[in-house]
């Protein structure tokens, strides 16, 4: 039994969830977080002390952070291709897998919340104005790394695309203003379409 606990509203969800549709496995996803709680029950924190989503529960198995859980599914299931053979190929794909983690969701984080989550009379609109500079950079980062790429590393997609994208995803509905950059929107349009990717990009909420 595979079981995946998160709300699709979460970016970290969304991930995993576009992980396990790309390589075809069964699962359940159970709701929990923000307006689901459970994230602080006993048996919930005993899978993941952290108290946040997503887990991946699978026969006994437990994983939390949803970049391991891409690493676990791509490597896997290699057939699918999400994980390169290549070592070289491979690094670059954990390079992609940290910035987006640790550069690009944490930047888009305080434009998320303040125009989405955040009703429009309690808004700080210099919190928003330094998180969406924070983003433009890291979108310029993005649209120059992948001027006359298809995808982030090497020919095919991988699981760097599902990190990125996903975050891209949510930068690229937000209700703000911003630069637009060919190239970080042709490969977003290009991957939004795989029939994955719709089971995991909703609406942001």
């Amino acid at each position: 039994m595979r079981r995946l606990w998160g709300r699709l509203s979460s970016v970290n969800v969304q991930k995993a969830v576009w992980g396990l549709e790309e390589v075809g496995l069964a699962y359940e996803r159970v709701e929990a977080g923000g307006a689901f709680g459970r994230v602080r029950d006993p048996d919930y924190v005993a899978m993941n002390p952290n108290s946040l989503v997503p887990v991946l529960e699978e026969d006994g198995f437990v994983l939390w952070e949803s970049n391991a859980i891409l690493r676990y599914l791509a490597r896997g299931q290699a057939a699918y291709g999400l994980w390169p053979e290549d070592p070289r190929e491979a690094a670059l794909v954990d390079q992609w897998l940290d910035w987006q983690a640790t550069r690009f969701t944490p930047a888009t984080r305080d434009a998320f919340w303040q125009t989405v989550r955040t009703p429009a009379e309690q808004r700080d609109q210099a919190v928003i104005d330094r998180s969406v500079a924070a983003s433009e950079a890291c979108a310029a980062l993005l649209d120059a790394h992948l001027m006359g790429r298809p995808f982030l590393v090497g020919d095919r997609f991988t699981a760097a695309d599902i990190a990125a994208g996903a975050a891209a995803h949510r930068w690229l509905h937000l209700d703000v203003t911003r630069t637009e950059r060919p190239a970080l929107r042709a490969w977003y349009e290009r991957i939004r379409t795989r029939p994955a990717a719709a089971s995991a990009l909703p609406p942001l909420s």
